[in-house]
């Protein structure tokens, strides 16, 4: 199960071979037996052509710096070209949290009265906020786009620390195939960029898992350092999201079981680091909750020892193998899964199936969860194009149409990975679920030229951003849904989505009317007429889906104005 080392000769079922040099190809081609003059000179074509793309390919990923250039300048534009609402945490538990810190307003979820989130991570945009409020950046559109750009940069590190990985477990040429397989996966362009705490803890697993198994497969000088490394970064993955642990807890038992030094390794390594950086982030947390918070505990009673998950839905055991990680995967699937067979890396496959098994038992589960293993999947994809598109050359004597078959194969797995997931990502990130920020970012708009005094959002609990996107300090409410402890209770915003008319009816004789509101179409054609006798009108609406996600269809959002303000 160990490594293999990059430098090391492959085995004949084992890794892609290393690219053979130009000069190389051509001495294979030159030494050809008794063809015709004809073959003999479209097979010296062939390998001019392949030298060329050699060269090509090298000159764009020899230097490490490039490619994490390439991957800097895709993921900006991938940041710029996500316009799209997937998950309330990407806001709520992030950029909200980081708004209050630094402009003092913004909402705190009830996650954060209960202690069960570190403010590691809202932090790092805390900062952000901090040098474009001094540099008054602070705009509208900068509010909405600085952050994901932020998030830019971390991704490109992912993407250069999966290349790296890959070269280290297989070698360059699988690594530039990992590094397509990443850049075009659509969830993975879809997510990855998004401010979500998954996101930097993917980037850090990554990070990570590089230097573990550079520790492994380097010389005796170098292991102390890159296991200490990757140890910090480790747990710092499991500072921003405790349950990274799950990953760690795989990497580090493995390689614990076979050490002559168990107990070298645990209480000079392992228990120095955990203990400096849950240290660290305590005293972090104290000084932000104001009293002392053990975030990790807690975490680890709310959703693994009382299920408080489960009160946002659960799914069925089998979930991420059957729809899931699939679905996340996507057409990838059968790449990775041959990958997988024909490396034999049965260390990191294992992690795969380790990851989405633990998190299969517990009762909700959540597409975002699962994340951080998705690029080890995507690296096993690029080991198996890798394999499809192997330069060495065949003896002169084979028949020129089996090159052209061959590389025919490899132009088509291309060409149906680019058609089935750019498409989709594009649309993902364009199209599906736009409507609540286009809604943000105009109300916002209005705000900053003075022209809105109050908002109601008569829909489901954090169906939009808020504060981190407005940024204007006025009153805002939205239907609260807190968990329970008692389970048979309706929050508001259940209560709301049974009966809009009745809920509405009593919520108007109970609170003064907003200046505006801003509720989903579905929701509408019940409060039409209400809305219009409480001199409400209709001022904007903002295309949302073409289809549903988990309830009625949401095709759009509605913003409602009282006429007499």
């Amino acid at each position: 199960m160990s490594l293999r080392r990059r430098s090391n000769p492959a085995p004949s079922g084992g890794a892609v071979d290393p690219i053979p040099p130009p000069s190389d190809l051509h001495r294979r081609g030159g030494g050809g037996g008794g063809g015709g003059g004809g073959e003999d000179e479209e097979v010296a074509n062939e390998h001019r052509r392949i030298s060329l793309s050699w060269r090509i390919s090298s000159a764009v990923f020899r230097s490490e710096i490039r490619v994490w250039v390439i991957s800097l300048t895709f993921r900006f534009a991938n940041a710029l070209l996500v316009q799209t609402y997937f998950n309330p945490d990407e806001h709520w538990q992030s950029l909200e949290v980081a708004h209050r810190i630094v402009f003092g307003y913004g909402h705190l979820t009830w996650e954060w009265k209960q202690g069960i989130r570190s403010y590691l991570h809202p932090l790092l945009f805390a900062l952000l906020y901090k040098i474009m409020a001094f540099l008054r950046l602070d705009t509208p559109l900068f509010m909405v786009k600085a952050p994901r750009l932020l998030q830019a940069v971390f991704a490109s590190v992912g993407d250069l620390y999966l290349f790296k990985l890959s070269k280290l477990v297989f070698n360059e040429h699988v690594a530039r195939w990992a590094l397509f397989s990443q850049f075009v996966n659509w969830f993975m362009f879809f997510c990855i960029t998004r401010t979500l705490s998954n996101s930097l803890e993917t980037v850090l697993t990554i990070t990570g898992l590089f230097y573990w198994f550079s520790s492994i497969t380097s010389s005796k000088q170098v292991p102390v350092a890159s296991r200490k490394l990757a140890l910090i970064i480790a747990a710092l993955a499991c500072a921003v999201r405790p349950t990274s642990a799950i990953t760690w807890l795989y990497v580090g038992l493995l390689d614990l079981i076979g050490m002559q030094s168990k107990l070298q390794f645990l209480f000079l390594d392992i228990i120095p680091v955990g203990v400096l950086v849950l240290a660290a982030t305590c005293l972090l947390d104290r000084w932000m909750y104001g009293s002392w918070i053990i975030v990790p505990l807690n975490f680890l009673k709310f959703n693994f020892l009382s299920s408080g998950g489960d009160y946002y839905g659960t799914h069925q055991f089998h979930w991420y193998f059957t729809q899931g990680f699939p679905s996340m995967i996507w057409s990838f699937l059968p790449f990775s899964v041959i990958g997988i067979i024909k490396s034999k890396e049965w260390r990191l496959s294992g992690l795969i199936a380790w990851v989405l098994g633990v998190y299969s038992v517990l009762g909700h589960k959540e597409f975002r969860f699962v994340l951080p293993v998705l690029p080890i999947a995507l690296m096993f994809s690029g080991y198996c194009l890798a394999a499809m598109s192997k330069p060495d050359m065949p003896d002169t004597k084979k028949s020129p149409d089996n090159r052209t078959i061959h590389k025919s194969r490899v132009q088509l797995a291309v060409l149906f990975l680019v058609v089935t997931n750019i498409p989709m990502a594009l649309y993902m990130s364009l199209v599906h679920q736009r409507g609540t920020e286009d809604a943000m970012s105009y109300l916002s708009e209005e705000a900053h030229y003075g022209r809105v005094k109050s908002i109601l959002f008569l829909m489901p609990c954090h169906s939009t951003p808020y504060y981190s996107t407005l940024h204007c300090n006025l009153p805002m409410r939205f239907l609260d849904c807190t968990p329970s402890d008692d389970r048979a209770i309706l929050d508001e915003s259940d209560q709301f989505m049974l009966d809009p008319a009745d809920f509405v009816t009593h919520m108007f004789r109970n609170v003064s009317l907003p200046s505006h509101l801003v509720l989903f179409d579905s929701q509408e054609v019940h409060l039409r007429g209400l809305l219009i006798s409480h001199s409400f009108q209709q001022v904007k609406r903002f295309f949302h889906a073409h289809f549903k996600v988990d309830r009625d269809l949401q095709g759009s959002v509605v913003v409602y104005a009282r006429r007499d303000l």
